[in-house]
């Protein structure tokens, strides 16, 4: 049996993210993942500006080693695009330069950034990683929970958890009792495709928010080497109630919609339609309790509106470290102790969530939505705000201050 302070159950972006900060504390703790790296992960693959914070909060010269890693895409901003196909470009970066500017945002396959995590914990002397482990069994004793693989064979002993494995945890489910709800839940495909036309020459990313999909939408993601992400999403109450096909409707829409039609005239598909599901943060959960806290998809952390998951899941991933850290200090690992993490996590990211349920509401309304994007293209504050959705690491900050209405209202 392998004793450690902390078990973090997942290595993917939350729980690497997690070990890597323990390890800057000088923490020493024990990840399991159940596949071995690399390994595919079906995404839309976007890494936001909260990426590229949450690591230079960590380590600079982590996120300095990501800024230079070759199979990424820099992307400078993202095309909106209403049911009524009014385009509304937004920068992530006013003004930006493309010789001196560093980029806000990327696009990189998991298979490849989950990777670069990864090597990040092997390089730590501090994190023993296990890869190839399939933990399916949490016991929790008087002094910490032991975990036991499908074997029997392989056994961690530790006073704290992080569960950060992913959507489907049976942890959330059957230990934290969080259960999936069609109303907070969306269904994703996936696709890879070569020479899609129409790319902007900046590689912003495109989300196409089409009258059959919402409050979902489509969306054309840049890859290097002139490849693309392309995908689509729906709420899961939606698709169940209306027995929609999603990789039916991929596929209709890029041959038969006149935009996309054009665009993927010569496009070839790269990969297979793959499915997958975003646990969205659209309600406030409790993501801790006796000994553990919850971290990523398996928190619930989805943005309802931009998708956006592995930015939240490494802010989450570092606040958990933090607290693990104050609790092994005080040597309280109670429920009521490590409340204070989910009170960081919705103090940090809360803002934003419910922000984002409220415009995925706004949307399931094509004329309001039409209505919001032609005022973007003309309002610099609405541009901002909607900018801000995906890469404002503190918007709770703007949205507190009432000049930002007054410039709202009045189009500066």
């Amino acid at each position: 049996m392998i004793e450690t302070k902390v078990c973090i159950i997942g290595a993917g972006p939350g729980g690497a993210t997690a070990a890597l900060q323990l390890a800057q504390l000088g923490i020493e703790c024990v990840v399991v993942d159940k596949a071995v790296f690399p390994r595919d992960k079906v995404c839309g693959d976007g890494l936001s500006g909260k990426v590229l914070t949450a690591l230079e909060q960590i380590d600079p010269a982590i996120a300095r080693r990501l800024q230079e890693f070759a199979p990424k895409q820099d992307s400078w901003g993202v095309t909106f695009v209403s049911p009524g196909r009014t385009s509304m470009e937004v920068a992530y970066k006013p003004n930006y330069n493309l010789q001196t500017d560093e980029p806000a945002g990327f696009v990189c396959k998991r298979i490849h950034f989950d990777n670069f995590m990864v090597d990040e914990v092997k390089r730590r002397p501090e994190i023993r990683l296990f890869e190839g482990v399939t933990i399916d069994k949490y016991v929790l004793q008087d002094d910490g929970y032991l975990v036991t693989d499908t074997t029997g064979n392989f056994s961690v002993k530790a006073p704290l958890l992080i569960i950060a494995n992913g959507a489907h945890s049976s942890f959330t489910k059957d230990v934290a009792n969080i259960r999936m709800e069609p109303a907070y839940y969306a269904a994703g495909v996936r696709a890879y495709y070569k020479n899609v036309k129409g790319m902007h020459a900046d590689s912003f990313i495109e989300l196409h928010f089409l009258k059959p999909l919402l409050p979902g939408y489509l969306w054309i993601f840049p890859l290097p080497n002139g490849d693309a992400n392309v995908g689509m999403d729906m709420i899961s109450e939606a698709v169940r109630s209306k027995k929609i096909n999603l990789k039916k409707l991929l596929t209709d829409t890029l041959e038969q919609d006149p935009v996309f039609k054009e665009r993927f005239r010569e496009a070839e598909i790269d990969s297979p339609i793959e499915g997958y599901g975003l646990p969205l943060g659209s309600k406030k959960r409790k993501l801790s309790g006796n000994r553990y806290m919850l971290v990523g998809d398996a928190a619930y952390l989805v943005d309802p509106f931009t998708g956006e998951g592995i930015g939240n899941a490494l802010y989450a991933g570092r606040i958990a470290a933090q607290q693990a850290a104050a609790a092994l200090a005080a040597g309280d690992f109670s429920e009521s102790r490590l409340a204070a993490y989910d009170e960081r996590v919705y103090q940090v990211l809360g803002p934003e969530l419910q922000l984002s349920h409220r415009l995925q509401k706004l949307v399931k309304y094509p004329r309001l939505f039409n209505l919001l994007m032609k005022m973007g293209t003309r309002n610099k504050q609405l541009k901002e705000l909607i900018s801000c959705m995906f890469y404002e690491v503190d918007l709770r900050k703007k949205l507190a201050k009432p000049s930002f209405y007054v410039r709202l209202l009045l189009n500066k």
